[in-house]
């Protein structure tokens, strides 16, 4: 596919409205992604913004048989590619497992779509930039400059329901530290879903009041046909640079405060916590072993361990494990070989996600799975879906899911409050 360019420079006082007005022409498609870096800083990231709209063309997958097809297909394609891998995707790259709960929203296992158009920021650039299979390239960044943002409406007033109930949570965080004191596992990542129903929004306009209240380095919207994703992820899961592949799971999270003393003590606090630590790394040891599969033997480092981050409504601790793909080992296969990211399940992965699918009351769908792209030079980038709103248009369902790691050293209230720290970042939105 032959692809039209043009770019054209901005003043920084325009990003803003650049972002918005993107997020307005997309919506009237019916795939988009969108992703948005906020401004964070990123040793590893390329776009300040990224958006692919309209598909050319759709892959996706149900079925082991059509899995392999895809990746064939995906093995041939030197173009642009945005999507998603689904956690329960996991059913099919482990036989053994399933997933009890029905599915409310229906995201395929594995998509991606080829887009009509692509717009980006480089980081750190006042340009914007177009690629498209269209022949007006120069019109259409035209529109995106010169277009004004209508003022958004207000967001509907709802409460959420819990799929566990608080005693149903903190009974199921003993029985986790049971199987662990049995030696049945060293963590599991514990999570709990809250939904409401028969609401009617607006998801780009949701999207947009989520960012600007929780801005993350890794935010998406995703819209495909009647199915959104509203998100604003601080975690990257896997991003791949020539050759070259880059982990930052997340696990450590302590609250922020209002008040600078308070808020430095937070911090400190969770630099300094074995509990927090032991969990972190557990999980960088994991995704050691998953790049492994994938990666020239004793090239896996840590970059960083344990390194604090600050977001508007957390501390988090993060690690960045890197490594260097074989050259026998294709792109996706990468990814797939790491996933799902062990921050999501726990160690060890298979019986983690095992317990996960034992008290858990909720299928997880594209929670904890991710998205991202592939650039035509085959490199990718994808995050973790954390922090997130779920939208069925059809059904008019609203859901976001929230947990944390369950491990020998957790105490069930302090666990519940966590998720729910998480999970009000999202739903004061609709209060």
């Amino acid at each position: 596919m032959h692809r039209h360019s043009a770019e054209v420079a901005f003043g920084p006082e325009q990003l803003r409205h650049i972002k918005d007005n993107m997020l307005n022409r997309a919506s009237r498609n019916s795939m988009f992604l969108f992703f948005d870096s906020n401004e964070y800083e990123d040793r590893y990231g390329r776009y300040e913004c990224l958006l692919g709209m309209g598909a050319a063309q759709v892959l996706s997958c149900k079925s082991s048989d059509e899995l392999k097809a895809v990746r064939n297909q995906i093995l041939q394609h030197q173009d642009w590619l945005f999507g998603h891998l689904s956690y329960d995707l996991k059913n099919l790259l482990e036989p053994r497992l399933q997933s009890r709960h029905e599915s409310r929203h229906g995201w395929p296992l594995l998509q991606f779509f080829v887009p009509e158009t692509v717009y980006y920021i480089p980081r750190g650039s006042t340009k914007l930039c177009v690629e498209t299979l269209q022949e007006d390239a120069g019109t259409l960044l035209e529109n995106i400059l010169r277009t004004i943002p209508a003022e958004p409406p207000a967001l509907p007033i709802c409460s959420f329901q819990s799929r566990l109930s608080r005693e149903r949570y903190l009974a199921c965080v003993v029985r986790l530290r049971e199987h662990i004191r049995q030696g049945d596992c060293y963590e599991v990542t514990f999570c709990n879903e809250a939904f409401a129903e028969n609401i009617f929004l607006n998801p780009t306009d949701t999207f947009r009041r989520l960012n600007e209240c929780s801005p993350a380095p890794f935010a998406a919207c995703y819209k495909s046909n009647t199915n959104y994703l509203m998100g604003t992820s601080p975690e990257r899961f896997l991003c791949k640079r020539g050759q070259q592949l880059f982990s930052q799971p997340i696990k450590g999270t302590a609250r922020r405060s209002a008040h600078q003393d308070e808020d430095n003590a937070l911090r400190e606090n969770l630099r300094n916590s074995e509990k927090e630590q032991a969990e972190n790394v557990m999980i960088a040891d994991l995704v050691r072993n998953d790049l492994a599969r994938s990666c020239v033997p004793g090239s896996i480092q840590a970059e960083e361990l344990f390194g604090i981050y600050s977001f508007p409504n957390v501390h988090q601790m993060i690690s960045t494990l890197s490594g260097t793909l074989r050259h026998d080992c294709p792109p996706l296969d990468s990814l797939l070989q790491a996933f799902p990211m062990g921050s999501m399940t726990g160690a060890p992965k298979h019986m983690a996600m095992q317990l996960i699918d034992r008290y858990e009351e909720a299928r997880r769908e594209l929670y904890a799975g991710t998205v991202g792209y592939f650039s035509p030079d085959g490199d990718f980038d994808f995050n973790v879906i954390i922090r997130s709103l779920f939208y069925q248009s059809e059904q008019r369902y609203l859901s976001c899911s929230s947990g944390g790691a369950i491990t020998w050293g957790s105490e069930a209230e302090s666990e519940w409050q966590e998720m729910l720290l998480k999970a009000a970042a999202l739903q004061q939105l609709f209060r």
